[in-house]
């Protein structure tokens, strides 16, 4: 499976719906996260107009597994989305979210017309995701950032961003599922810090489960000097932290669940 390949500019105009047609949301001026994520957001969702930046590389920060579960909720409700300048985004690790495909458009490489493809998509698409070139301007940015904000649509920038309305990034991350040697991958406990300006001010953090998926919750921070058991049988003295057990009506989680980037 595989979002829609834009490979020009000219074949946006086929993708993106004109920016006075009806809200495909329903005209919502906040776009839904996952429930884990909200506690990041002033909005406690992304607000059509601004500027979520996630700070950190592709590899391996773990923002492309934070970027996915930003646009997981919204893609579910009804919201298009775009990725710019990612060639090595997994539409699978996409789907296993809930993305929706059909409402995905990807333009892998924008190549010297990447303010231009961003442009484009902006006047059309609810949330636009962009890997930022190390060349952008801070008035391209700005320029970016202020269309953004007229034609309602949410910007990501993926990288290096100054002036955005609220900045992500996985500051910690441990992966699950390996050991003595064995084991497969499954999930990775991570922990958002979110900085920002206005209502965002105030520095914020959470500890997530990345990917999103039906096991995804914050992880609870233990009572000091309570000992606990971790989800792998170990001390709580080690690095994880408890989890609550899942209960038996929740689906183990995939085998591999991130294609693509960590």
């Amino acid at each position: 499976m595989a979002g829609r390949m834009v490979v020009g500019t000219a074949a946006l105009a086929g993708l993106v719906r004109p920016a006075s047609a009806p809200d495909p949301a329903g005209g919502h001026r906040v776009l839904p996260v996952t429930p884990e994520l909200t506690g990041l957001l002033p909005n406690r969702g992304l607000r059509r107009g601004s500027t979520i930046a996630v700070a950190g590389q592709p590899r391996p920060s773990g923002a492309t597994s934070l970027v996915l579960a930003l646009l997981a909720e919204a893609s579910r409700a009804g919201s298009w989305c775009a990725v710019v300048g990612v060639p090595t985004f997994g539409a699978g690790a996409a789907a296993e979210l809930g993305i929706a495909l059909d409402r995905l458009a990807l333009v892998p490489h924008p190549g010297p017309e990447w303010a231009t493809v961003v442009a484009a998509l902006i006047d059309g698409v609810d949330v636009v995701v962009t890997a930022v070139p190390a060349t952008v301007s801070a008035s391209v940015a700005d320029r970016l950032a202020a269309r953004a904000r007229q034609r309602g649509c949410v910007l990501v920038p993926y990288g290096r961003w100054d002036g955005a309305d609220v900045t992500l990034q996985v500051v910690r991350g441990t992966w699950e599922g390996l050991g003595a040697g064995r084991g497969r991958l499954r999930r990775r406990e991570v922990t958002v810090s979110a900085r920002g300006r206005g209502a965002a001010a105030r520095p914020r953090e959470v500890t997530v489960w990345l990917p999103g998926d039906a096991l995804t919750r914050i992880i609870p921070r233990p009572v000091p000097g309570t000992p606990v058991a971790s989800v792998t049988g170990r001390s709580a003295a080690g690095r994880l932290r408890a989890v609550p057990a899942a209960s038996a009506a929740e689906p183990s989680p995939p085998a591999l669940t991130l294609v693509g980037p960590a």
